[in-house]
């Protein structure tokens, strides 16, 4: 924020009925106040910024959670049905034997990560490319497969071993899966991207991105169990 300026100007038509001195004195204490306005609008200008400080941004954590537990339950869903689609009790067999700990493992991520580092991500995007220009939607469609992609298949598959476990396992299940899930990434999130970046308003970018994350969380709930 800009500083305020305290100098209003001088009234120069009484200048015929004042003497110079008095008139140099009134020039000095207009500049003085001048300078106390601006350094005191400065001064609470660095308040208020360093006051206001980080906002956890809880609407798109709490959204993402809930769209990772969506995926979630629905990729065990179908592993249960392919297991059991042979079963009588087809409404018991589904119901049951539900991973929880799994569940809360991809809802936390969701409340703790993927919401708040995606929320950071696409608003650094738009101050540093606020113009909705060709060039800049299709740099940001690139920034987002080259930079954001990799990064959430790492962190996730490192959340996912650290609740195991199996941190000891990660370098082997970057090796075998991450790279695949990558690729197949890109054929599910360049075309999202480009919607997401050209048609929809920035208002409702992390909605929009929350729900096409429905099935990519299923495809890594998946990946995970594996």
């Amino acid at each position: 924020m800009g500083s305020l300026s305290g100098g209003n100007g001088s009234l120069w038509g009484m200048g015929f009925f004042h003497s110079q001195e008095w008139n140099c004195g009134r020039r000095r204490k207009r500049r003085s106040n001048g300078k106390n306005s601006s350094n005191n609008a400065s001064k609470s200008s660095v308040d208020a910024s360093d006051g206001a400080g980080y906002r956890f941004p809880m609407k798109q954590a709490l959204t993402a959670s809930s769209l990772a537990l969506t995926g979630d339950t629905i990729a065990q869903f179908r592993d249960r049905w392919i297991k059991n689609k042979d079963t009588k009790d087809m409404i018991g067999a589904l119901l049951s034997e539900h991973d929880w700990l799994r569940s809360i493992r991809m809802a936390s991520y969701g409340f703790l990560l993927y919401g708040p580092g995606t929320y950071a991500w696409y608003s650094y995007l738009d101050r540093c490319m606020p113009k909705q220009s060709v060039e800049n939607v299709l740099m940001k469609v690139l920034l987002n497969q080259i930079v954001l992609g990799p990064a959430v298949i790492a962190v996730i598959f490192a959340w996912n071993n650290l609740w195991l476990g199996k941190l000891s396992e990660l370098p082997n299940k970057y090796q075998k899966d991450a790279l695949p899930t990558l690729l197949f990434g890109f054929r599910f999130w360049i075309p999202v991207s480009v919607l997401n970046f050209w048609v929809i308003p920035l208002q409702a970018r992390v909605a929009f991105m929350s729900m096409a994350s429905i099935f990519w969380n299923f495809c890594l709930s998946a990946t995970m169990s594996k």
